[in-house]
């Protein structure tokens, strides 16, 4: 696994995208490739966790993940990496405060699925991303009305920014989101595992 950090300049505008990626597929290069056409990024990094907190088991390795990330997705301004790994987060929020201090003057932008806000409340320091990044919700099948009705989506309502100006978002002082319907894949990790076509843990 390389131990350089990705590049990036300032005044750049990169998207997030975290997770386990145990394994990765399709719904996960579809979901970069709109997050970049709909909010204007230059690049979307994904971010390999060493494990999800709120899952019980670990997931496979940081190396394995990657290596199947890569027969996946084939594209210049997808990025893969292993950055909590390298940084020794474990945290989103001390993983965006790391690369905030490391990256001054690039423009972050969180982005998750609609399942994950709908959880976002149970997340460790949640406020503290909402106030540290702009955050792009793509909306994926059976998660849009769980999403708008979640904690964080109630409490950050007057922070919400309308559809038609996602592109403006990266440039926006947080807390600022905006949730954007798209055509998505319904598969998802666990299906891929359950159908025994990545190592079960």
């Amino acid at each position: 696994m390389r131990n350089t950090l990705p590049y990036a300049r300032s005044g750049q505008v990169i998207g997030l995208l975290g997770g386990s990626f145990d394994p990765a597929h399709e719904g996960h290069a579809h979901i970069s490739r709109e997050a970049m056409k709909r909010f204007g990024l230059q690049q979307v990094w994904w971010l390999m966790s060493p494990g999800n907190p709120l899952k019980t088991k670990g997931p496979a390795s940081v190396e394995q993940r990657i290596e199947h990330a890569k027969k996946v997705v084939d594209h210049p301004r997808i990025v893969l990496t292993a950055l909590e790994t390298q940084l020794g987060t474990r945290y989103t929020a001390e993983t965006l405060a790391r690369l905030q201090m490391l990256y001054p003057g690039v423009r972050f932008v969180w982005l998750m699925g609609a399942d994950n806000l709908a959880q976002f409340h149970l997340w460790r320091d949640w406020q503290d991303i909402m106030a540290r990044v702009p955050v792009a919700v793509l909306a994926r099948p059976g998660d849009r009305l769980a999403a708008r009705c979640s904690k964080a989506a109630r409490l950050y309502r007057a922070a919400r920014l309308a559809p038609q100006q996602s592109h403006t978002l990266p440039y926006m002082v947080p807390p600022r989101w905006c949730f954007m319907n798209i055509p998505m894949a319904a598969q998802s990790s666990s299906q891929i595992r359950a159908k025994g076509h990545w190592p079960k843990r």
